[in-house]
């Protein structure tokens, strides 16, 4: 009789050690999701650096983005690395060590940030590329930029519709991706010609305080030239200031990528041949959301956008306000 009466023990003991097993993972499962519940409710954070703030194409996007993540409730980290490679990955360690939720970056070096972008990927942070390509783009969850290329390209053309030989002077920013295929769109259109020469070539970072210096200089060598081809409206500007304090601007043609008021408004007086449009509202109202997409997990099916561009002249300005951005 006592073996009986030891099993009927030994089974009631594991009834209860299961049921206290069972209770217990229910309990711990409730409080799991009751945390869930209350984390999903606290403010995400997503953080921002950019190529540069000395830029207004940038406080646009970034304008726009915080639309979207005001909307939800959430916070935006912005940070400057005013075109400093080391600032932007020091930056983007920072904002990693905030644990922020997603990152928006405008590269400032095409290949400068694989290190960054691995940590990024390793932490799950979904990065967001806007405005210049990177190229370790595998770590890289959503990017949209210009077709860079094509700018180039629709310089190049209306130039030639304008002038049948010219000699060309280049201000360049060759370690962005953007900046290198705007102005290799350029030169691979006039190179089966030769009545078109470059006889210039400077970087400048897209600065206008790089590039007007730059230009004087270049003005004071005496060598002769028609056109201005630069990377971006700032570096036009810069291009157009130099000119214009040495008595030369009348007659040359000074084209730009961006489609800033400031260029449209040169271009609607004639200062300017043209500007590439560029819509930074767009590039901000697609990555903010772009990136709730990927909170929501919602499938994004183009992760990779290029967006047209469209040349604008003394032809077509009027179509464009001169008052902000596109």
């Amino acid at each position: 009789m006592e073996k009986p009466k030891s099993f009927v023990y030994i089974i009631f003991c594991l009834t209860i050690c299961l049921a206290f097993a069972v209770g217990s993972n229910y309990l711990i499962n409730m409080i799991t999701q009751a945390n869930m519940i209350y984390n999903s409710n606290e403010p995400r954070k997503i953080g921002a650096t950019y190529m540069t703030y000395n830029n207004t194409f940038y406080s646009v996007v970034n304008e726009e983005i915080s639309k979207v993540v005001k909307k939800h409730g959430d916070q935006l980290i912005t940070l400057d690395p005013a075109m400093s490679l080391k600032k932007q990955k020091e930056q983007i360690q920072y904002l990693i060590d905030q644990q922020v939720d997603a990152l928006v970056i405008t590269p400032v070096d095409y290949d400068g940030l694989k290190d960054s972008l691995k940590l990024a990927y390793k932490k799950r942070i979904p990065v967001i590329v806007v405005d210049t390509e990177v190229k370790h783009n595998k770590y890289v969850t959503y990017s949209i930029v210009s077709d860079n290329y094509d700018a180039g390209v629709q310089c190049a053309k209306d130039m030639m519709s304008k002038l049948d030989h010219a000699n060309i002077v280049l201000l360049q920013h060759s370690t962005t991706r953007s900046g290198y295929l705007r102005i290799k769109g350029f030169e691979d259109t006039i190179q089966s010609n030769s009545n078109y020469k470059v006889v210039q070539r400077m970087e400048c970072k897209g600065q206008l305080e790089k590039a007007m210096p730059k230009m004087e200089s270049f003005i004071e060598e005496g060598i002769e030239f028609d056109v201005v081809m630069c990377l971006n409206d700032p570096s036009a500007m810069g291009a157009m200031a130099a000119l214009s304090s040495n008595n030369m601007l009348e007659g040359k043609y000074v084209y730009g990528i961006d489609g800033t008021p400031e260029a449209k408004e040169m271009v609607s007086e004639g200062k300017m041949a043209a500007t590439v449009a560029q819509s930074p509202k767009t590039f901000g109202k697609k990555a903010g959301e772009a990136i709730y997409k990927m909170f929501s997990q919602e499938k994004i099916k183009n992760k990779n956008v290029v967006s047209p561009v469209q040349i604008i002249t003394k032809d077509n300005v009027h179509d464009y306000s001169t008052e902000g951005w596109q």
